[in-house]
């Protein structure tokens, strides 16, 4: 028997009631017994319909998966607007998804609605009867609406895998090749090690001292013959640098190459291990490095990363597959707007993800 929460399944599927947060509501209503009470139509989609009450339970499940709700009214009201295109397509989409189920012949039977009940019910130690009363109290629906919207997302799911899903396919062949394409997304960042003698020159209110910089540079130029000419790098950076490093021997790093200014990564390039750069004016005064060492990794091995590069391409052309599929279900859909203006938010909405979608 499948299990389910009533925390879960009910609270993820559909919008609870009393929110002090709540959308308020457009649709008429009227107080008058027996009266007719008419749902605003904001679409219709080859006959069915979308109504203000779907669109408003969407923007409150929204709102209820925040981690902290708006503050305020005009929180509230820029949450809305922000949130509203990308909920009235993604309603336009599902109500497509749910009418192709249809039409393949799915639905929610009886004896699958009822074990989905008996599973709420046993997670939740309730009687039919609570089980009702807590619809009805936290949700605000009966057993003929959360019926409904299973049954929805039931359609919805039956749909994606076996129009979309069951088609998509990644061999190891393919892998492969993804691998070895993008091998850096499979290995850790280069790093450098340098180490550094610094000459500094002060900067004085005056502007440049001529003197102290041709002093500065001299002392510099005299460290280089040192380094050069077989003194230990350490030794002349103790008794000469200037530079926060010298108490460590001049290091600086292990840092990745990646995260080297342009300016020092220009001078070191040129550079094997164990060589010294020439003395070079910096803002600080005049300096000199040294290649300590460089590593880069090998990259992981394919082996390790298969799985990984399997489940990552595979869920990429997955969400492919799907709005293609969609977008076809929706060029052949009959989509009569009663909105003009979510119809222009629609529109907008879905020509910005194709933009954004295109390489």
């Amino acid at each position: 028997m499948q299990r389910y929460l009533l925390g879960g399944v009910i609270f993820l599927a559909v919008a609870g009631a009393g929110l002090e947060w709540k959308v308020k509501a457009q649709a008429l209503a009227s107080g008058t017994p027996g009266a007719i009470v008419l749902e605003r139509i904001l679409v219709k989609v080859n006959g069915g319909l979308i109504t203000q009450t779907d669109l408003e339970e969407a923007q409150i499940n929204e709102l209820r998966a925040r981690p902290l709700p708006p503050q305020t009214d005009a929180d509230l009201r820029r949450l809305i607007e922000e949130m509203t295109p990308a909920l009235i397509a993604n309603a336009v989409d599902q109500e497509l998804l749910v009418q192709r189920g249809r039409e393949m012949g799915y639905t929610l039977g009886d004896e699958q609605f009822e074990e989905i009940l008996e599973g709420i019910k046993e997670e939740n130690g309730m009687t039919d009867e609570q089980l009702i009363s807590a619809l009805e109290i936290e949700q605000g629906m009966t057993l003929a609406q959360l019926r409904r919207v299973m049954e929805r997302q039931m359609l919805v799911g039956q749909v994606q895998e076996i129009q979309v899903l069951r088609r998509v396919r990644m061999t190891d062949t393919e892998a492969e090749e993804y691998y070895e394409s993008n091998l850096d997304e499979f290995s850790e960042p280069a790093t450098v090690t340098l180490r550094e003698i610094l000459i500094a020159v002060p900067v004085e209110n005056s502007g440049l001292n001529v003197a102290r910089d041709n002093q500065a540079r001299l002392t510099a130029e005299e460290a280089f013959t040192r380094v050069t000419a077989g003194d230990d790098f350490e030794q002349v950076v103790s008794e000469m640098s200037d530079s926060a490093s010298s108490a460590n021997g001049g290091l600086i790093g292990p840092i990745p190459v990646g995260d080297v200014a342009e300016e020092i990564r220009a001078r070191i390039e040129p550079l094997e291990e164990g060589e010294i750069s020439e003395v070079t004016r910096t803002p600080a005064g005049y300096q000199i490095l040294k290649l300590e060492s460089i590593y880069t990794p090998a990259p992981t091995s394919f082996e390790e990363v298969r799985d990984e590069i399997v489940n990552n391409v595979f869920n990429d052309r997955r969400i492919e597959a799907l709005e293609t599929f969609i977008d076809t279900l929706r060029s052949e859909a009959i989509i009569e707007w009663k909105d003009e203006g979510l119809r222009t938010l629609y529109e907008q909405f879905l020509a910005t993800r194709e933009a954004i979608s295109q390489p």
